[in-house]
């Protein structure tokens, strides 16, 4: 999967928001300074021919709206992350938590979305069984 320019991911973040939408209803959602109206018009056609984006036709106006989730988009992403930034080894990337300063609270957290994972897992098995 293609990475997404700061722009192009501005733009997704919005339909992701918003669902399907016309580029003159994304564009005051847009942070200032709000960029042209063309401008909102070409990333979004860049989006759709990397995939991302669809239309529906009403006239000559285009409502555009996602071909991707913005969770399969992120799990795509970490996956790009591991594998530039970590060797593609994921016990190297897990390791960053350990390793970044992180507070009590978010160890805490992580900790027990882990634990809770891992009990579901292992009822998954224990049903299969």
């Amino acid at each position: 999967m293609t990475e997404l320019t700061k722009a192009e991911e501005q733009v997704m973040q919005l339909l992701w928001k918003t669902g399907p939408s016309f580029v003159k209803d994304i564009l005051p959602q847009m942070p200032e300074p709000k960029p042209a109206y063309n401008t909102v018009s070409t990333i979004i056609r860049i989006l759709q021919k990397k995939g991302f984006v669809g239309h529906e036709s009403f006239g000559r106006s285009h409502q555009y709206y996602p071909l991707i989730s913005r969770e399969d988009y992120r799990h795509e992403l970490v996956k790009s992350i591991i594998k530039r930034f970590y060797d593609d080894d994921f016990k190297k990337f897990a390791s960053f938590f350990t390793d970044a300063k992180l507070k009590d609270k978010d160890l805490a957290i992580l900790k027990r979305g882990l634990e809770s994972r891992l009990r579901d897992m292992k009822n998954k098995q224990q049903t299969l069984f």
